[in-house]
């Protein structure tokens, strides 16, 4: 499967529908209706204002920067001022947040521009901007269908993700996932090859890294029958139980992986430098943590460590 390079989006909102005046009669509409739909800067000002502005080219930079995340809506108080004589505005410029129709947050006074661009991002995060695509939500999508057991449609939208950001961690790991799960371990590495080494320890890149070096490891194996017939020709083979694991994991049977690991724990805990429950530990980590098999596997072995 191709991977797009992530393009350059839709060009915002034009600034005339980001930014305008309004008057007592047009509030509700301007500022509290159209905070439903994402937040809305109140600007109280007057001409006499010097702060004000100041204040203003840099409220307007700072809402066109956000490219429709805000919007702003000014209001000269010597023209209108039943508005800001109900809220209990006594010194301007004030500048007042709306979200969902409330009074959110607020300043007062030419802040500085740093100071105004992170009151916006706090503002405004997890708002998407108009033609904006969400990558999170399709990775979130991606991560449902995946769970559901339809690893090619789940590709299909982990790369829909990596189209519109070509780096984002959790689609290049869940895309990997997508391929290990299916076989394609070539597809897998290279696919985790793109991402930056810095990254390499999130938890969802180490447990794609996981599976592939258990799949590799499964490769040198013989067939799962004659491993099964020499685990029951002779219970204290350890290293033929070992294999068995390894191999039953590679096939995907992770309960009876899981069964012969905890067997061999049992047996023998010492054996192979605590090497069966460290397989285990590695399976989990592949598995995911809140896998079925691993929350029942976790809890068995802990029983057997502490009993």
């Amino acid at each position: 499967m191709t991977i797009i390079d992530q393009g350059n989006g839709a060009a915002g909102p034009a600034a005339a529908d980001l930014i305008k005046d309004t008057t007592t009669q047009t509030f509700v509409k301007d500022v509290i209706e159209e905070s439903k739909r994402q937040p809305v800067l109140i600007d109280f000002w007057a001409e006499w204002c010097g702060p004000c502005k100041q204040l203003t080219p840099v409220l307007e930079k700072a809402v066109k920067a956000a490219k429709g995340k805000v919007k702003l809506v000014k209001m000269n108080i010597d023209q209108h001022p039943a508005i800001p004589g109900q809220m209990g505005i006594q010194s301007i410029p004030a500048v007042i947040a709306f979200v969902n129709g409330q009074p959110a947050d607020g300043f007062m006074g030419a802040v500085p521009e740093s100071q105004l661009n992170a009151f916006i991002e706090k503002l405004t995060k997890g708002v998407t901007a108009p033609g904006e695509v969400n990558v999170a939500e399709i990775v979130q999508e991606a991560e449902t269908v995946l769970a559901e057991g339809d690893t090619a449609a789940a590709a299909q939208i982990y790369a829909e993700a990596l189209q519109h950001d070509s780096t984002n961690i959790a689609a290049l790991a869940g895309l990997a996932k997508c391929y290990a799960v299916s076989g394609a371990m070539e597809q897998a590495k290279q696919t985790l090859a793109m991402v930056p080494e810095s990254k390499r320890n999130d938890p969802a890149v180490k447990a794609v890294q996981t599976a592939i070096d258990l799949a590799e490891q499964a490769k040198s194996l013989g067939p799962i029958t004659e491993l099964e017939q020499k685990v029951a020709a002779n219970p204290l083979d350890h290293q033929a139980r070992f294999d068995l694991a390894t191999a039953l994991n590679a096939q995907g049977n992770r309960a009876a992986a899981t069964e012969q690991l905890l067997e061999l724990v049992k047996r023998d805990r010492k054996w192979n430098d605590d090497g069966a429950r460290k397989q285990l530990v590695q399976f989990f980590e592949a598995w995911g943590g809140t896998d079925d098999a691993t929350v029942e596997g976790r809890k068995r072995l802990s029983t057997i460590l502490f009993s």
